[in-house]
């Protein structure tokens, strides 16, 4: 069946709203067995990839800058996604002052869609561009809750919806051909010493709390 981008929130929002400001620590270790992609999504091998550019939005001279480490297997990055990153688009991307720039970093969460949902990810910025990429990011939250039994049907559905080849999408989640892209963003975040995700970085600063007020208030202090 065909998920939408909301289907799930209120499955694993409880869940979410735990501990929020602490982010997600460590994983379960869980994760799919095998990949069951959808009929007729037989692509062959993709071709490995590996360099990208960061998937940013807003101008390059805004005047401040606001990077974000996620796991989208964490149910505080999911949070933090479809709830705060809104606000910082509408409220300071699109006012033209505010950069935002995303890094991977898998603790893994899960095992498996930790990194798989990132190599869709980038399969989808890859063939598209950074709007549609952050567009595909939120679909993938929304249904975050799913992806472990569902995953590849979802990112190939998200896909389709935005205008990519869903059955790439799909098959570079399973091949993970962006494995080394998602790597060197984790090691950025190695290198950084984050404390978890979503790691929130305003001009530079890491804040304690990935929560709207505290952000905005980051954001507002530096204009």
């Amino acid at each position: 069946m065909r998920p939408t981008r909301r289907a799930y929130l209120a499955a694993i929002g409880g869940t979410a709203a735990v501990g929020a400001t602490a982010g997600c620590l460590g994983g379960s270790g869980s994760g799919s067995e095998s990949a069951d992609l959808p009929d007729g999504c037989d692509v062959g091998t993709l071709e490995s990839v590996s360099s990208l550019p960061r998937p940013t939005l807003g101008p390059e001279d805004a005047p401040v800058t606001v990077e974000v480490f996620e796991d989208f297997a964490c149910p505080h990055c999911q949070t933090f996604t479809t709830d705060v990153y809104p606000e910082i688009k509408s409220n300071y991307v699109d006012a033209g002052d505010v950069r935002y720039r995303f890094f991977d970093f898998p603790i893994p969460v899960d095992e498996t869609w930790s990194w798989a949902a990132a190599s869709a990810a980038r399969a989808v910025q890859d063939r598209a561009d950074d709007e549609t990429f952050f567009a595909f990011t939120e679909g993938v939250y929304e249904n975050q809750g799913d992806l472990s039994e569902n995953g590849y049907q979802i990112v190939h559905d998200l896909a389709d919806e935005l205008g990519v080849d869903g059955c790439a999408v799909a098959a570079a989640a399973d091949q993970e051909p962006y494995r080394e892209v998602v790597e060197a963003d984790r090691q950025t975040g190695s290198d950084r010493d984050i404390p978890g995700t979503p790691a929130v970085y305003v001009n530079g600063e890491l804040l304690d709390d990935y929560q709207w007020d505290a952000v905005s208030s980051a954001i507002d202090s530096q204009l």
